[in-house]
Protein backbone atom coordinates (compact mmCIF):
# COMPACT_ATOMS: atom_id res chain seq x y z
CA UNK A 1 0.00 0.00 0.00
CA UNK A 2 1.28 3.87 -0.66
CA UNK A 3 -0.13 6.28 -0.08
CA UNK A 4 0.58 10.10 -1.29
CA UNK A 5 0.43 13.41 1.43
CA UNK A 6 -0.06 15.71 -1.66
CA UNK A 7 1.00 19.58 -0.47
CA UNK A 8 -2.59 20.52 -1.68
CA UNK A 9 -2.01 24.20 -0.91
CA UNK A 10 0.63 24.85 -3.42
CA UNK A 11 -1.35 22.68 -6.03
CA UNK A 12 -4.26 24.87 -5.58
CA UNK A 13 -2.54 27.77 -5.61
CA UNK A 14 -0.84 27.10 -8.84
CA UNK A 15 -3.74 26.17 -10.46
CA UNK A 16 -6.01 28.89 -9.59
CA UNK A 17 -3.19 31.32 -10.73
CA UNK A 18 -2.89 29.30 -14.14
CA UNK A 19 -6.18 30.22 -14.89
CA UNK A 20 -5.94 33.99 -14.44
CA UNK A 21 -6.44 36.13 -17.66
CA UNK A 22 -6.17 39.88 -17.86
CA UNK A 23 -7.89 41.81 -20.29
CA UNK A 24 -7.17 45.38 -21.82
CA UNK A 25 -10.86 46.70 -22.46
CA UNK A 26 -8.94 50.33 -23.80
CA UNK A 27 -8.81 53.25 -21.97
CA UNK A 28 -6.67 52.20 -19.47
CA UNK A 29 -9.60 49.81 -18.18
CA UNK A 30 -8.21 46.33 -17.17
CA UNK A 31 -9.84 43.35 -15.30
CA UNK A 32 -8.54 39.94 -14.01
CA UNK A 33 -10.84 37.02 -14.73
CA UNK A 34 -10.63 33.43 -14.03
CA UNK A 35 -12.69 30.45 -14.96
CA UNK A 36 -12.77 27.66 -12.32
CA UNK A 37 -12.85 24.53 -14.83
CA UNK A 38 -9.71 25.66 -16.43
CA UNK A 39 -8.01 26.24 -12.72
CA UNK A 40 -10.03 22.19 -11.83
CA UNK A 41 -8.20 20.95 -15.07
CA UNK A 42 -4.56 22.06 -14.38
CA UNK A 43 -4.97 20.56 -10.78
CA UNK A 44 -6.64 17.53 -12.34
CA UNK A 45 -3.67 17.14 -15.23
CA UNK A 46 -0.32 17.92 -12.58
CA UNK A 47 -2.10 15.20 -10.07
CA UNK A 48 -2.27 13.16 -13.36
CA UNK A 49 1.18 13.10 -13.74
CA UNK A 50 2.07 12.48 -10.50
CA UNK A 51 -0.02 9.20 -9.82
CA UNK A 52 1.73 8.21 -13.04
CA UNK A 53 4.99 8.92 -11.53
CA UNK A 54 4.30 7.05 -8.18
CA UNK A 55 1.39 4.26 -8.56
CA UNK A 56 -0.04 5.31 -5.86
CA UNK A 57 -3.09 3.13 -3.88
CA UNK A 58 -4.71 6.04 -1.59
CA UNK A 59 -4.34 9.78 -1.56
CA UNK A 60 -4.63 12.49 1.24
CA UNK A 61 -4.42 16.03 0.48
CA UNK A 62 -2.45 18.23 3.13
CA UNK A 63 -4.26 21.51 3.78
CA UNK A 64 -3.69 24.38 5.59
CA UNK A 65 -5.91 25.98 8.34
CA UNK A 66 -8.10 28.35 6.33
CA UNK A 67 -8.49 30.54 9.15
CA UNK A 68 -5.66 31.04 11.22
CA UNK A 69 -2.78 28.55 9.98
CA UNK A 70 0.47 30.69 11.36
CA UNK A 71 -0.87 31.68 14.66
CA UNK A 72 1.24 29.14 16.55
CA UNK A 73 4.41 30.24 15.03
CA UNK A 74 3.41 33.69 15.70
CA UNK A 75 2.96 33.27 19.05
CA UNK A 76 6.38 32.20 18.81
CA UNK A 77 7.44 35.16 16.54
CA UNK A 78 5.00 38.22 16.02
CA UNK A 79 6.67 38.62 12.13
CA UNK A 80 5.95 35.42 11.40
CA UNK A 81 4.74 35.88 7.49
CA UNK A 82 4.13 39.32 7.73
CA UNK A 83 5.56 39.89 4.69
CA UNK A 84 2.59 38.01 3.05
CA UNK A 85 -0.54 39.88 4.81
CA UNK A 86 -0.71 42.29 1.58
CA UNK A 87 -0.59 38.92 -0.85
CA UNK A 88 -2.67 38.52 -3.55
CA UNK A 89 -4.41 35.10 -3.97
CA UNK A 90 -5.83 33.96 -6.56
CA UNK A 91 -9.28 34.63 -8.24
CA UNK A 92 -10.49 31.08 -8.10
CA UNK A 93 -8.51 30.00 -5.06
CA UNK A 94 -11.12 29.68 -2.65
CA UNK A 95 -13.75 27.97 -4.92
CA UNK A 96 -10.87 25.60 -6.19
CA UNK A 97 -9.73 24.73 -2.69
CA UNK A 98 -13.88 24.09 -1.78
CA UNK A 99 -13.67 21.40 -5.15
CA UNK A 100 -10.43 19.61 -3.41
CA UNK A 101 -12.87 19.06 -0.30
CA UNK A 102 -15.63 17.73 -1.64
CA UNK A 103 -13.62 15.72 -4.41
CA UNK A 104 -10.58 14.34 -2.70
CA UNK A 105 -9.72 13.04 0.83
CA UNK A 106 -8.83 15.69 2.64
CA UNK A 107 -6.83 16.47 6.35
CA UNK A 108 -6.66 19.48 7.86
CA UNK A 109 -6.28 21.08 11.46
CA UNK A 110 -6.77 24.42 13.56
CA UNK A 111 -3.80 26.85 13.54
CA UNK A 112 -1.77 24.05 11.65
CA UNK A 113 0.10 24.91 8.17
CA UNK A 114 -0.13 22.38 5.42
CA UNK A 115 3.39 21.53 5.78
CA UNK A 116 2.70 20.65 9.77
CA UNK A 117 -0.22 18.18 8.21
CA UNK A 118 2.36 16.16 5.66
CA UNK A 119 5.13 16.41 8.73
CA UNK A 120 2.67 14.34 11.17
CA UNK A 121 0.79 12.60 8.24
CA UNK A 122 4.46 11.41 7.34
CA UNK A 123 5.79 10.64 10.94
CA UNK A 124 2.69 9.20 12.95
CA UNK A 125 3.38 5.61 13.55
CA UNK A 126 -0.42 4.15 13.68
CA UNK A 127 -2.51 7.03 11.60
CA UNK A 128 -1.45 5.49 8.14
CA UNK A 129 -0.44 1.56 7.19
CA UNK A 130 2.09 1.12 4.70
CA UNK A 131 4.78 3.51 2.52
CA UNK A 132 3.60 7.17 2.84
CA UNK A 133 5.26 9.68 0.63
CA UNK A 134 5.46 13.15 0.68
CA UNK A 135 4.79 14.87 -2.61
CA UNK A 136 5.83 18.74 -2.30
CA UNK A 137 8.45 21.48 -4.44
CA UNK A 138 9.09 23.10 -0.96
CA UNK A 139 12.50 22.28 0.15
CA UNK A 140 11.35 22.52 4.17
CA UNK A 141 10.40 18.96 3.71
CA UNK A 142 13.52 17.56 3.75
CA UNK A 143 13.52 18.74 7.39
CA UNK A 144 10.73 15.65 7.89
CA UNK A 145 12.08 12.07 8.02
CA UNK A 146 10.48 9.48 5.30
CA UNK A 147 9.76 9.50 1.47
CA UNK A 148 9.49 12.66 0.07
CA UNK A 149 8.75 13.22 -4.20
CA UNK A 150 9.93 16.75 -5.38
CA UNK A 151 7.37 16.72 -8.35
CA UNK A 152 8.51 20.27 -9.78
CA UNK A 153 11.95 19.06 -10.82
CA UNK A 154 13.22 17.80 -14.44
CA UNK A 155 14.80 14.62 -12.48
CA UNK A 156 12.19 14.15 -9.88
CA UNK A 157 12.53 11.19 -8.24
CA UNK A 158 11.39 10.25 -4.71
CA UNK A 159 14.26 10.22 -2.34
CA UNK A 160 14.40 9.12 1.58
CA UNK A 161 15.44 11.24 4.13
CA UNK A 162 16.83 9.94 7.49
CA UNK A 163 16.05 11.62 11.00
CA UNK A 164 19.24 12.59 11.19
CA UNK A 165 19.33 14.62 8.06
CA UNK A 166 16.11 15.95 8.75
CA UNK A 167 17.46 17.15 12.61
CA UNK A 168 20.27 18.62 10.06
CA UNK A 169 18.41 19.85 7.30
CA UNK A 170 15.89 21.90 9.96
CA UNK A 171 19.22 23.41 12.04
CA UNK A 172 20.14 24.97 8.53
CA UNK A 173 16.80 26.29 8.07
CA UNK A 174 17.87 27.92 11.48
CA UNK A 175 20.59 29.14 10.92
CA UNK A 176 19.74 30.16 7.19
CA UNK A 177 16.70 31.63 8.17
CA UNK A 178 13.92 32.04 5.28
CA UNK A 179 12.93 35.26 3.94
CA UNK A 180 9.77 34.03 2.05
CA UNK A 181 8.17 32.68 5.47
CA UNK A 182 9.65 35.85 7.21
CA UNK A 183 11.86 34.23 9.76
CA UNK A 184 15.75 36.11 9.50
CA UNK A 185 17.50 33.06 10.75
CA UNK A 186 21.42 34.32 12.07
CA UNK A 187 22.40 37.22 10.33
CA UNK A 188 25.21 36.72 7.21
CA UNK A 189 24.74 32.84 7.52
CA UNK A 190 23.85 31.28 4.04
CA UNK A 191 23.53 27.80 3.02
CA UNK A 192 27.54 27.44 3.11
CA UNK A 193 28.45 28.74 6.24
CA UNK A 194 25.70 26.99 7.87
CA UNK A 195 27.42 23.30 6.84
CA UNK A 196 30.28 24.54 8.11
CA UNK A 197 29.05 25.32 11.49
CA UNK A 198 27.44 22.31 12.05
CA UNK A 199 29.48 20.07 9.91
CA UNK A 200 32.62 21.73 12.99
CA UNK A 201 31.10 20.01 15.92
CA UNK A 202 29.42 17.02 17.29
CA UNK A 203 26.82 19.25 18.98
CA UNK A 204 24.86 20.75 16.49
CA UNK A 205 23.05 23.58 18.77
CA UNK A 206 25.51 24.21 20.50
CA UNK A 207 27.11 25.20 17.87
CA UNK A 208 23.87 27.09 16.45
CA UNK A 209 23.86 29.21 19.58
CA UNK A 210 27.26 30.06 19.03
CA UNK A 211 26.59 31.08 15.79
CA UNK A 212 23.79 33.27 16.80
CA UNK A 213 25.96 34.38 20.00
CA UNK A 214 28.80 35.48 17.22
CA UNK A 215 26.39 37.86 15.98
CA UNK A 216 25.37 39.67 18.95
CA UNK A 217 22.15 37.61 19.79
CA UNK A 218 21.63 35.17 22.75
CA UNK A 219 20.28 31.31 22.58
CA UNK A 220 16.89 32.58 23.22
CA UNK A 221 16.43 33.93 19.59
CA UNK A 222 17.84 31.00 17.78
CA UNK A 223 15.46 29.09 19.89
CA UNK A 224 12.47 31.11 18.26
CA UNK A 225 14.35 30.69 14.92
CA UNK A 226 14.45 26.99 15.41
CA UNK A 227 10.95 26.76 16.47
CA UNK A 228 9.34 28.60 13.66
CA UNK A 229 11.44 26.72 11.02
CA UNK A 230 10.50 23.21 12.85
CA UNK A 231 8.17 21.26 10.48
CA UNK A 232 5.84 19.58 12.80
CA UNK A 233 6.04 15.54 13.44
CA UNK A 234 3.78 13.31 14.77
CA UNK A 235 5.44 14.08 18.23
CA UNK A 236 5.50 17.70 18.12
CA UNK A 237 1.64 17.43 18.23
CA UNK A 238 -1.25 16.69 20.89
CA UNK A 239 -3.66 15.16 19.46
CA UNK A 240 -5.94 15.35 22.30
CA UNK A 241 -5.94 19.25 22.91
CA UNK A 242 -5.12 19.89 19.34
CA UNK A 243 -2.17 21.97 20.59
CA UNK A 244 1.31 22.05 19.18
CA UNK A 245 4.46 21.17 21.37
CA UNK A 246 7.19 23.71 21.24
CA UNK A 247 10.85 21.73 19.64
CA UNK A 248 13.42 21.96 22.65
CA UNK A 249 16.94 20.95 21.67
CA UNK A 250 18.03 17.71 23.39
Amino acid sequence: MRTLLIDADTLVYNAALSAEVPIDWGDDLWTLHADLGTAITHFTSTLEEIKLALEPTDIIMALSDSDNNSRWRRQVMATYKNNRKKTRRPVVYAPLRQWVHETFTTYERPTLEGDDVLGILATHPSLLQGERIIVSIDKDMKTIPGLLYNYGSEDAEVISISEEEADYNHLTQTLTGDSTDGYPGCPGIGPKRAAAILDSSADMWRAVVKAYEKAGLNEEVALQNARVARILRSSDYNFKTKEVKLWTPQ
